[in-house]
């Protein structure tokens, strides 16, 4: 009795001495990993920051409705892919510095903007029917423009965990890409070129019952519902010139947009109460409601001189109250709040070891 109550004693001495110990460790790893990765500016906003890909452009994440899951496009070549595929990854426990993803897209075309459904199946737009090769991207032109292609072999798909597709939500000749799925889980919101121009409009998840939402000329698109699914943000490049109308006209004849140029507009879900949230100049985009839908985090540029860098900013949905989020200095971009509001995922440079590498980061948001 004497022996097994001095092997309890010892018991009870050990993991009150080791277990406080290692909790203190890895608060303190926690600490150092957030001064290696934050600047102390973003400290006020973001905490227990965790690198999830360590090579490649990784761009595009998204959340399962019980952010569990977060699903996103990458080209890492380690990955087997030669252009944008899709990947799902468990980011709470998944290493992806050591192990490879599952694709969920085909691994044929090219692919964007995948956005789960409340079924964790999912939605995302891909050029695999057109052609089963990567498409090519646009070389360097003579005028110096920056500019982004509009695949006209774009359709939306949906697929399942798998990566097995289910049907096809578009079949229109031109662009139909950048869909993204309401928080009611009952709407999609997308971009199509099919009157000619890059419009929004919404549809069922099914695809049935298609509602136009904008009509002025100009790339409207990236965009998202607000949380109660009532409202809609988006990024628009709106010409107004007869220079800038010519310019954007000549270009979108060659599927290409100049996204340098661009700002916010929010409206209601079916197009009404359209207002122009921003106009801080140079390419406002990428925006995403705050939990709290009174609020929107974005990307802009608008301070840089040279094109970058580009940071994370929040605004309230009246214009007022610009706070900038982040410090980077080449590229933030893409946040994307957990439906709990307890996280923000984004892509950044950040960490890169120099290189040109975009990998996605998840910290805890304490910004309120």
């Amino acid at each position: 009795m004497k022996n097994k109550y001095c092997l309890l004693l010892t018991l009870a001495i050990v993991f009150s001495c080791n277990s406080p110990k290692q909790k203190t460790t890895e608060v303190e790893s926690q600490e150092n990993l957030d001064s290696l990765l934050l600047k102390p500016e973003e400290m006020k906003f973001l905490k227990n920051i965790k690198q999830l890909t360590f090579g490649g452009n990784n761009a595009e994440a998204y959340w399962s409705f019980d952010d569990n899951y977060l699903v996103f496009q990458s080209d890492y070549a380690e990955w087997g892919a030669s252009c944008d595929q899709m990947f799902i990854t468990d980011w709470r426990n998944d290493d992806l510095k050591n192990n490879k993803p599952e694709m969920v897209s085909t691994g044929m075309g090219r692919t964007t903007c995948a956005y789960f459904l409340p079924d964790n199946t999912f939605v995302y737009g891909s050029t695999h029917l057109g052609d089963e090769n990567c498409p090519p991207v646009p070389g360097p032109r003579a005028d110096g423009k920056y500019i982004w292609p509009i695949y006209p072999d774009y359709d939306i798909f949906t697929a399942n965990m798998d990566g097995e597709i289910i049907a096809q939500l578009t079949d229109n000749p031109g662009y139909d890409a950048e869909a993204t799925v309401s928080p009611k889980g009952d709407r999609i919101v997308f971009t199509s070129m099919r009157t000619g121009d890059l419009e929004l409009f919404t549809m069922n998840i099914d695809g049935s019952d298609v509602n136009q939402i904008t009509n002025e000329l100009g790339y409207d698109g990236g965009a998202f519902f607000s949380p109660d699914g009532e409202k809609l943000i988006f990024r628009s490049s709106r010409p107004k010139t007869e220079e800038d109308i010519k310019v954007y006209q000549d270009l979108l004849k060659e599927g290409l947009v100049m996204p340098t140029n661009m700002e916010l507009y929010i409206c209601n879900a079916d197009g009404s109460d359209l207002r122009k949230l921003t106009d801080l100049g140079q390419a406002n985009w990428a925006p995403f409601f705050h939990p709290s839908g009174e609020k929107i985090i974005f990307a802009s540029n608008h301070t840089a001189t040279r094109g970058f860098p580009f940071n994370l900013y929040m605004i309230n949905i009246d214009g007022t109250g610009l706070t900038r989020i982040t410090q980077d200095d080449t590229f933030d971009a893409f946040p994307v709040f957990s439906n709990d509001g307890k996280y923000l995922v984004f892509s950044s440079n950040r960490n890169n070891g120099g290189t040109r590498d975009t990998n996605l980061f998840v910290a805890e948001w304490i910004g309120g």
